[in-house]
């Protein structure tokens, strides 16, 4: 769980370092990748909303992996033979970053401004002089569109690797070919060609990292590239510069900002290990910037549409600064199980100041209520803009934003959420749960917990680091619960170790075979003070995984992926697996077998602010009179399953003929839950009994939860690109008490960036109704999310909204700009309900 038991809600800040056992992890031959010893975080220093590059380091002294021989030595071994005064390039010049001196998308001015083999700026005649480069980078041209990264509301070039992009150079003369060119790419603060940081491209020929480039058309002092990068380059924003030599010298078009390049990892590439050989899956797992999360009780299930909002302003560039704040060193960034290892690590703030607080204590007045969030662009330009962690977050922000980052780098990822989830505190890989002689829950023993739910992530890659079969779905969890190998982090997971009990493979499978097929453990006390298991449930964790289908917002049922059929002798044989390299593998050794009364309990389904019944089925299966001496302990719960103090107690003698069933009714009215209610608005009716006859003891464990109200939105008129649109939202507070300071967020991709509405205080059962006016900054389907976070948690709306391009056929507005935030919303109506 995200605190510890005996604390109803510890935020990330105060918590205690909990370690996770890393028993049987295959790790040897690899270094953790959660941190770097070999180097201190980047300190917090408060970056730009788009970060400046770099300092380029003096050319002169760093290494490039061959220290005393000139670039074309190292370039092209037909230049080895020239001359030594010719080996170094010297610095370049101060003038050379000036961002005027070049032009993008145009053919620049013809001065050039670049530098000669002895560094003096000086261009003679018949050198080949690059006078400008056009990248072919907005939105509407053919990189970005063959590159599925046309939906970025950037102008730099944005491509995938493994897969060939196109870009023109402008030449002082045409081109011929005795002139030697080479493209020239740099990432990091010490570029070595031997990492992959310092990238060299003869135009013509290949290099040993796997890239090329390609004369496909010279025309005039025009010439016409293919670019080739390999389907293992690293990832993230390089800077680029073009060099050439002729008999008449050597010059180096000075690096520009403009024409920084961002390479992402390519699942529509067979040769990249993220490959993923489902169109539709792609569109789903990379390309939709909206999706569904699950929250609440595997009987009651909610569903709150979140912005992921990859694409946006600022985005990528904020992913990118997560890996920057880890230290992650950019030859490691090639590979995705390092990647995701470390956005896991970075999405919390524990151990490296990472992106979001976790809080459950229910006390938010310093930052941002968790249910009040509709997508992560907010927190992620946050971060970037500020340096600082935000607050707050609970297990689906961290997933939401974790799914936002991995399809932001390109990675197929989806939100799941796990219905009954295990928090297994000491590896013995059951849910222990401890009652005194009367079958009152001990609390302060029970440190083991069940959430109602849990969300994570799954993303797809192969696993070169594992044996054959473990490639596909990855569990990767950002929320901090555990600590891995010293850190809070969690995965990637195989989810196939994770069905078949392979508790050894790495990363965490003991921890996250736990959460979904653990068995559930009720010991009670003796009177010699000793502790004897009275009940094994085998089907109370895990009982549902789900996540968004594929171009649907239906529901899709994915425990079979996570789990064999339960009860089947395959799931038995992967909880056996598992136990077996658990703390108690004899845990079953004092267990009885006796159960022929059957117990099953139901709660009504209402809205918060109405009162409520619970009620306990028992059934008798056997051919003789059973008495059964029923227990019932209700409390509030957190989702993460920490509980309060028993609130309503009931006691009742129960006495069943053979085969006959009899119910037990618990009403429960609002007065008396009301002053008890946590976030997400959840209890716990414990059940216990005993049966006179044979000596059963039956116990049960039930949450279930009041909804809250949705938000009602409707779009007034037609949305176009570039032009005013207006949405109208209703919202009846379904309470008889006023709800104070209430605040609506509204946001979606290409509609709204992330704005704050100030709504003020809403009666006892008031409607109000407000408007808002958006500007849609790009065409198609889009998704406009609205949330309330006042009293009420999880209240929240949705509404499609078709947008059409703008006359003229301009397909695309700038966004940039960042969150609103203060506004207050005047109300057309209000009224009662």
């Amino acid at each position: 769980m995200d605190g510890p038991r005996s604390d109803m809600g510890r935020s990330d800040v105060s918590r205690s370092d909990m370690s996770r056992s890393d028993m049987g992890r295959s790790d040897m031959g690899r270094s953790d990748v959660g941190r770097w010893r070999g180097g201190p975080l980047q300190p917090s220093a408060t970056p730009s909303p788009e970060p400046e590059p770099e300092p380029e380091p003096d050319r002169g002294s760093r290494s490039r992996g061959g220290r005393g021989r000139s670039f074309w030595a190292r370039c092209c071994g037909c230049c080895s033979c020239r001359n030594a005064a010719d080996d170094d390039w010297g610095r370049e010049p101060s003038g050379s970053r000036d961002r005027g001196s070049s032009s993008r998308g145009g053919r620049p001015d013809s001065r050039g401004g670049g530098v000669n083999a002895a560094g003096d700026g000086t261009i003679r005649e018949g050198m080949l002089v690059v006078t400008g480069v056009d990248l072919l980078s907005s939105r509407s041209d053919q990189n970005r569109r063959e590159h599925h990264t046309d939906e970025f509301e950037y102008e730099e070039l944005i491509v995938r690797r493994g897969q060939p992009f196109h870009l023109v150079l402008f030449l002082s003369r045409p081109y011929e070919s005795s002139d030697r060119i080479a493209l020239e790419l740099q990432i990091g603060n010490n570029p070595e060609v031997g990492k992959g940081t310092h990238v060299i491209i003869p135009v013509g020929k290949g290099n040993s990292g796997g890239w090329k480039a390609q004369v496909t058309k010279a025309s005039g002092q025009t010439l016409n590239l293919r670019v080739h990068s390999p389907a293992s380059a690293i990832i993230g924003k390089f800077q680029f510069t073009v060099r050439t030599r002729t008999e008449a010298g050597e010059f180096q078009l000075p690096f520009d900002p403009r024409n920084e390049i961002y390479i992402l990892f390519n699942p529509w590439c067979p040769e990249d290990i993220v490959y993923v050989d489902h169109e539709d899956w792609r569109q789903e797992y990379v390309l939709n910037e909206s999706g569904r999360i699950y929250y609440g009780t595997e009987a009651q299930i909610g569903e709150r549409t979140w912005n992921y909002g990859q694409f946006d302003h600022g985005v990528l560039d904020a992913c990118l600064y997560i890996l920057d704040r880890r230290g992650m060193p950019y030859g490691g960034r090639g590979d995705p199980v390092s990647v995701s290892r470390v956005i896991s690590a970075m999405v919390n703030s524990l151990d490296d100041n990472g992106v979001l607080i976790g809080n459950w204590s229910g006390d938010y007045s310093r930052g941002t209520n968790p249910s009040a969030w509709v997508g992560s662009v907010e927190i992620l330009l946050s971060y970037l803009r500020t340096g600082y962690s935000v607050p707050y977050g609970q297990c689906w922000v961290f997933a939401g934003v974790t799914t936002t980052v991995l399809r932001c780098l390109g990675l197929a990822t989806r939100t799941v959420t796990n219905f009954n989830s295990a928090h297994d505190t000491d590896t013995s890989l059951t849910m222990d749960i401890y009652f005194d002689e009367n079958m009152k829950p001990l609390e302060h023993l029970n440190r083991d917990s069940v959430w109602n739910f849990h969300v994570w992530n799954d993303c797809w890659m192969k696993r070169p680091d594992l044996p054959s079969g473990f490639d596909g779905w990855q569990v990767v969890d950002a929320t901090p619960q555990e600590t891995s190998s010293g850190i809070f982090c969690c995965g990637p997971c195989s989810v196939e170790s994770v069905k078949n009990g392979l508790v050894y493979m790495k990363y965490d499978t003991p921890f996250i075979f736990a959460e979904v097929n653990s068995d559930k453990v009720y010991w009670q006390r003796q009177d010699d003070g000793s502790f004897k298991i009275v009940y094994v449930e085998e089907k109370a964790i895990g009982t549902l995984i789900v996540t968004k289908a594929v171009r649907s917002h239906m529901r899709e049922d994915i425990t079979h992926i996570y789990k064999h059929p339960e009860g089947s002798d395959a799931e038995r044989k992967a909880v056996e697996m598992a136990a077996a390299h658990g703390s108690k593998p004899n845990v079953y050794d004092s267990r009885d077998s006796a159960e022929d009364v059957a117990m099953q309990v139901e709660a009504q389904d209402a809205v918060m602010g109405q009162d409520l019944t619970v009620s306990v089925v028992l059934t008798n299966r056997s051919s003789s009179r059973r008495t059964v001496k029923l227990h019932l302990y209700l409390s509030v719960t957190f989702y993460t399953g920490v509980t309060g103090s028993i609130f309503k107690e009931s006691k009742k003698e129960v006495v069943l003929a053979a085969g006959s069933s009899d119910s037990v009714v618990m009403p429960v009215a609002y007065k008396e839950y009301r002053p008890h209610l946590v976030d997400q608005g959840a209890m716990l009716l414990n059940v216990s009994g005993h049966v006179k006859e044979s000596g059963q003891v039956l116990a049960k464990q039930h949450t279930f939860r009041v909804r809250t109200p949705d938000l009602s939105l409707t779009l007034l008129g037609a949305a176009v690109v570039g032009q005013e649109c207006e949405v109208q939202i209703v919202f009846r507070n379904p309470l008889p008490i006023t709800l104070t300071n209430v605040v609506f967020r509204l946001e979606g991709s290409g509609l709204q960036r992330p704005k704050i509405l100030n709504v003020g205080d809403i009666g006892g059962n008031e409607t109000v109704t407000l408007r808002q006016t958006f500007v849609p900054v790009r065409p198609g389907p889009r998704q406009l999310i609205a949330s309330d976070s006042p009293q009420l948690s999880q209240v929240h709306g949705v509404i499609q909204v078709d947008v059409a391009p703008a006359s003229g056929g301009r397909g695309f507005l700038h966004a940039g700009g960042d969150s609103y935030s203060g506004e207050t919303i005047p109300m057309t109506s209000r009224g009662e309900a």
